[in-house]
């Protein structure tokens, strides 16, 4: 009975209920100003646009957070709140009325609904906790920054070594430094300390000059006190310069000098100036200087010719001892060699024509040490008469161990006579001795002709010339190759011998990337069978290292080609003398260009050649004035020869031979 009651009486108040809430709603209305149904719409719509610009500002805001990440490095993040996903809703949006509030929104006002993302891009409030670490994880991070720190002490430690060790060449170069090198490239020289340093030395100079002009002009005059006072003040003003450059360097008494010189010079300007007796002696006067500056680069020239082509005291001494001990102790029937390598085409054969022991010995060591199989190696040595003794001793004494070498005397051939060799025949000539010992022809000093160098000894021995005799000096060989004596070897040579040259009869390395070394630098174009028959721009090549293809040789007749030529320069109108034009005539056309790194030339003359052109060469040739064997030689290529000379041989130190 209770239950039917309840269940009427509340179906009467949801009854009454749904009839009241019309009754509530038209009250809201009649309370509201809706007198202006336009008004209503009106302010409906600002109400959107309001909304609506609320939302586009929501979006625009940046959302920057800071953070630790689990290897413990701090991040930045930022995002803009229209990148976020729909789950994200914002904290009091009541409030956003306020720009203060929209400029400064954080983190604070980000809530997720029901989206979970990953912990690397979730976005952590300044109050979240993280969880705890992984031990592992810490245990890397410290295994990290301790190898960190151990690398860093081991690039300190290398640097700290290396410092050291440039601070040790540093000073090792500065031990051998020369105290005068230093000096000329100090910045702190005298000659800074103004900027004209040597201002007063031409001042001095320049006084001395004109006082020399004056004490002429007051000599003739037969004023002879002024003459007495001008002398002695030359003689005063060249004491106080002395071989100063600057002024610096001059005596203390020197401006005293330059004062009085100036008064004299002064008194005699007042007195004896007459221009054109000042100006015909000043032409007198470097007419002189002219005439003595020739006459010294004359000398000078001579002097070097001389001393390149004079043989040094320590080298002289040699050969006498080996001669002496060639005599003493010398088996004369014992065989240097093995005659059946002599002869053998299969073997590496090479023919080097010299009178000089030690460079003969150089090029044999050199070719000895750098070859893979040394025991097939033949080196063939002819000399003449007069070192035949010494250079015997020598290799019997001395000869590199498993080598084969050959000496042979130049005056044993007796085939090469005057009938059959033409330059013997021009050599024995009265012309040609006349040309070298007859002061009063015109290549001798006293003429002052330039050509000096054309007047070597070497040019009358017929070991220079004994090159275009190759088949008749070895007949039983097909190819060798000829060394000068003043080469060394620095490569293994056997792969010279398998290069195919194309039916050419002379292998050689080209020199005509010079301007100076064509055709036209050594042979007389002027003349018409000269001109008629060769280019005068055609690449030269360098003798000192050439592979002779000797069946070609001998195809071809290339030594009657060189009688032919050399019968036609009798009178010296085609070339000069030498070996080398000749050469060029002969192998006009069958000279087989090599690679350049197997012949560098030019350590005898030009002190420029690059380092790692000279230690990639196969082969280094001193050719010029400056022999690594005399003093005239450049340092610093010196030591590429001094090292393949027995330092420790008897005989060189019985001779005081400094190799250095």
């Amino acid at each position: 009975m209770d239950l039917k009651k309840y269940r009427k009486s509340t179906k009467c108040s949801l009854i009454l209920l749904v009839c009241l809430l019309p009754v509530l709603f038209l009250l809201y209305v009649l309370n509201s100003d809706t007198s202006d149904p336009v008004s209503f719409i009106s302010r409906g719509n600002a109400i959107r646009r309001e909304l609506y610009s609320k939302s586009r500002r929501l979006k625009d805001i940046g959302i920057t957070t800071t953070y630790t990440d689990a290897s413990g490095a701090i991040r930045v993040h930022t995002i803009k709140l229209k990148e976020l996903s729909a789950s994200w809703s914002l904290k009091g949006s009541d409030d956003m009325d306020s720009q203060s509030q929209e400029d400064n929104w954080g983190n604070e006002g980000l809530i997720q609904k029901n989206e979970r993302i990953p912990m690397e891009d979730k976005l952590p409030s300044t109050n979240e906790e993280y969880p705890p670490v992984h031990p592992i994880k810490l245990q890397r991070k410290k295994l990290r920054e301790k190898r960190k720190e151990l690398r860093t002490a081991a690039l300190i430690d290398q640097a700290s070594s290396n410092q050291d060790e440039l601070e040790k060449e540093a000073i090792e170069r500065s031990k051998n430094f020369e105290t005068a090198t230093k000096k000329k490239y100090s910045i702190w020289r005298s000659e800074y300390l103004n900027p004209n340093p040597d201002s007063t030395v031409k001042l001095m100079k320049y006084q001395i000059i004109m006082a020399k002009v004056y004490a002429s002009i007051v000599q003739s005059s037969q004023n002879k006190d002024i003459y007495d006072s001008l002398m002695n003040h030359i003689k005063d003003s060249q004491h106080a310069i002395g071989k100063a450059t600057y002024d610096a360097e001059l005596q203390p008494s020197a401006i005293e000098n330059a004062k009085a010189m100036g008064h004299i010079l002064s008194y005699c300007k007042d007195n004896f100036f007459v221009s054109d007796l000042v100006a015909r002696k000043l032409r007198t006067m470097i007419m002189y200087v002219d005439e003595t500056v020739h006459n010294q680069k004359k000398k000078s020239t001579f002097l070097l010719q001389l001393a390149a082509k004079t043989v040094p005291k320590p080298l002289h001494c040699l050969h006498l001892q080996l001669t002496t001990d060639y005599y003493m102790e010398y088996d004369q029937n014992f065989a240097l060699a093995d005659s059946r390598k002599i002869e053998d085409p299969t073997l590496y054969h090479y023919a080097i024509f010299s009178d000089n022991v030690l460079s003969t010995s150089v090029v044999v060591n050199s070719t000895f040490k750098n070859a893979k199989e040394p025991e097939k190696h033949v080196f063939h040595v002819v000399t003449d008469g007069l070192n035949i003794a010494a250079m015997k001793m020598w290799f019997f004494a001395h000869r590199p161990p498993g080598a084969t070498v050959n000496v042979e005397n130049v005056d044993d051939f007796k085939w090469l006579n005057s009938s059959y060799c033409s330059v013997l025949r021009q050599l024995e000539s009265s012309r040609v001795k006349e040309y070298y010992f007859k002061m009063n022809n015109p290549s001798s000093l006293s003429a002052g002709n330039e050509n000096l160098k054309y007047r070597n000894p070497k040019y009358l021995s017929m070991l220079n010339h004994l090159r275009f005799y190759m088949p008749e000096i070895y007949p039983k060989l097909d190819k060798i190759l000829f060394l000068d004596d003043d080469v060394v070897v620095q490569k293994d040579l056997t792969p010279l011998w398998a290069i195919d040259m194309k039916g050419m009869v002379n292998g050689a390395v080209e020199t005509c990337k010079e301007s100076f070394h064509r055709f036209e630098t050594y042979l007389n174009f002027s003349n018409p069978k000269i001109s008629e028959n060769f280019d005068p721009r055609a690449c030269g090549w360098a003798f000192g290292m050439n592979m002779f293809d000797l069946k070609e040789w001998r195809k071809r007749n290339m030594t009657g080609i060189y009688h032919y030529w050399q019968d036609l320069n009798d009178d010296r109108q085609l070339w000069k003398l030498g070996s080398l034009p000749p050469g060029l005539i002969t192998f006009y056309n069958l000279t087989y260009p090599l690679d350049q790194d197997w012949h560098v030339l030019g350590l005898g003359y030009d002190p420029s050649i690059e380092t790692s052109k000279i230690e990639s060469a196969g082969v280094i040739h001193y050719n010029g004035n400056y022999k690594p064997w005399l003093d005239l030689a450049y340092s610093k290529y010196k030591n590429y020869w001094s090292k393949f000379v027995m330092e420790d041989n008897p005989h060189l130190k019985l001779c005081h031979y400094n190799r250095t």
